[in-house]
């Protein structure tokens, strides 16, 4: 139990990718962190790209980052809506300000833009959205995970098992 006494935000919403949002959750919370279901919507159910579904625990205006140890943004097609919402780049923006955990794969990268927290970071990403990564600021590199500070990047899917590791090990070393 690395991660007993840990909180964490699982931002959700339609069109994740199914194993990015998934394996995360599941991940941490065999290694005893607390992981909720945070969406547009409190209590409502949202599917992914595959069609398996999950079900908030709060909507974004329910939820105190400031009570939070970490974020996980998955991929698909959900971080393009992710991004539109003032609440979610107000999470992004205080986890990345006050050193908290940020953990991001695929196309989730994206939210991290739109939070403006990327300048000087050095990331990876799926490969279709590394010129946005570079315009936001980022130093873009083709590795299955990238941890720079509090900040930890996967590509796709097939680098999960390399992506959580780090992620538990980031958490560890950042848990206040």
């Amino acid at each position: 139990m690395r991660l007993k006494n840990h909180k964490v935000i699982s931002l959700v919403d339609h069109d994740f990718d199914d194993l990015e949002l998934w394996y995360p959750v599941l991940r941490l919370r065999e290694e005893g962190a607390q992981v909720d279901f945070v969406g547009p919507e409190a209590n409502t159910e949202y599917i992914g790209k595959d069609g398996v579904p999950a079900e908030s625990d709060y909507a974004f205006s329910d939820v105190n980052p400031e009570d939070y140890d970490a974020v996980i943004v998955p991929g698909g097609w959900a971080p393009d809506k992710l991004r539109r919402y003032p609440e979610v780049i107000n999470i992004v923006k205080h986890m990345n300000d006050n050193n908290k955990v940020m953990g991001q794969i695929c196309h989730a990268g994206w939210v991290l833009i739109s939070a403006n927290v990327l300048e000087g970071k050095t990331v990876t990403s799926t490969p279709g959205i590394k010129d946005d990564m570079t315009n936001a600021g980022a130093t873009w590199v083709n590795e299955p995970v990238v941890t720079d500070g509090q900040l930890v990047s996967s590509r796709r899917p097939p680098d999960l098992p390399e992506y959580l590791p780090e992620l538990i090990k980031t958490m560890e070393k950042y848990h206040r």
